[in-house]
C-alpha cells in the first residue's frame, strides 16, 4: 500500500530538515522551497538541493516570491537594514518577514490540493525562537481552520508542527536520533561560504549543539 503524501516546507535550516526526517517516517515526501529575496537565498537553495539528494522526495517545487523583498520591512530582505548580531532586539525582531508563514502555508495548501497531499509539515517553534508571531501555536490553529474552510471538502489537509513545543536542544536530539544530515543544513541569516556565528539564528543553533556536547558540522567564520 502506497504511503500518503506530505508536503514539507524545507528552507534548508535545521528545524525544517528535522521536520523532513519526521515526515519521512510515515509519508512520501514533497519538498517545497521558497526564494523570496532573503540574504542567504543562494546558500539556502544550494543546501536545499543537497537535502533533496539525501531525502529523495517524490515531488519538488521551488517557488520565487520576489514581492516579499519589494514589500520590505525585514532585515532578512532589505539591503538597507542590517541583520543584528547577538541577541535579537526586544519586541518583534527586525528579521521577522511580515506574514511570511501565512504566505508560505497558503501556497503549500494550494499545492497540496493539486497533488493530493494530506499533510503540510512546517518547522515552526514557539520555545527557542526569535519571537515571530507566525510561529505560534494559535496562528497554526487558525490557519488549519482557514484551510479547512477554504479548500475542497475531500482535500482534508492539515498542518503538522512536530517541533512546536520542543526546545532547540530537543529538536537537535530528535534529528540526531533520526539521522538528519545537519552537515547539509544552513541556519545563518547571512549568506556566504561560512555561517556568521553571530546572528540570533546561528546562536540558537550553536547553543543546542553545545548543550548536547556535539560539534556542529557546519563551518563558521568564528572558531568555537
Amino acid at each position: 500500500m502506497p504511503r500518503p503524501l506530505a508536503i514539507v516546507l524545507l528552507s534548508s535550516g535545521m528545524d525544517s530538515a528535522v521536520c523532513a526526517s519526521i515526515a519521512s517516517q510515515s509519508h512520501s515526501l514533497a519538498f517545497l522551497h521558497f526564494q523570496y529575496g532573503q540574504k542567504a537565498q543562494e546558500k539556502e537553495l544550494d543546501c536545499f538541493k543537497k537535502l533533496c539528494d539525501f531525502f529523495k522526495p517524490v515531488k519538488v517545487k521551488i517557488v520565487s516570491l520576489p514581492f516579499l523583498k519589494e514589500i520590505g520591512g525585514s532585515s532578512l530582505t532589505d539591503v538597507e537594514m542590517d541583520i543584528p548580531n547577538g541577541k535579537e532586539e526586544s519586541g518583534i525582531p527586525s528579521t521577522y518577514v511580515p506574514f511570511r508563514n501565512g504566505i508560505f502555508l497558503s501556497i503549500a495548501a494550494s499545492w497540496a490540493e493539486v497533488i493530493g497531499a494530506e499533510k503540510i509539515f512546517i518547522g515552526v517553534n514557539q520555545i527557542d525562537f526569535s519571537g515571530y508571531p507566525d510561529c505560534r501555536g494559535e496562528f497554526i490553529e487558525a490557519f488549519n481552520l482557514a484551510i479547512d474552510k477554504g479548500t475542497k471538502p475531500e482535500s482534508n489537509i492539515k498542518i503538522e508542527t512536530p517541533l512546536l513545543n520542543l526546545s532547540k536542544k530537543e529538536i537537535l536530539k530528535t534529528g540526531l536520533e533520526l539521522g538528519t544530515p545537519f552537515h547539509l543544513t544552513w541556519s545563518c541569516y547571512r549568506g556566504g561560504e561560512k555561517a556568521c556565528g553571530r546572528c540570533s539564528s546561528c546562536l540558537l543553533r550553536l547553543k543546542a549543539f553545545n548543550e548536547l556536547k556535539v560539534k556542529d558540522p557546519v563551518p563558521y567564520e568564528i572558531e568555537f
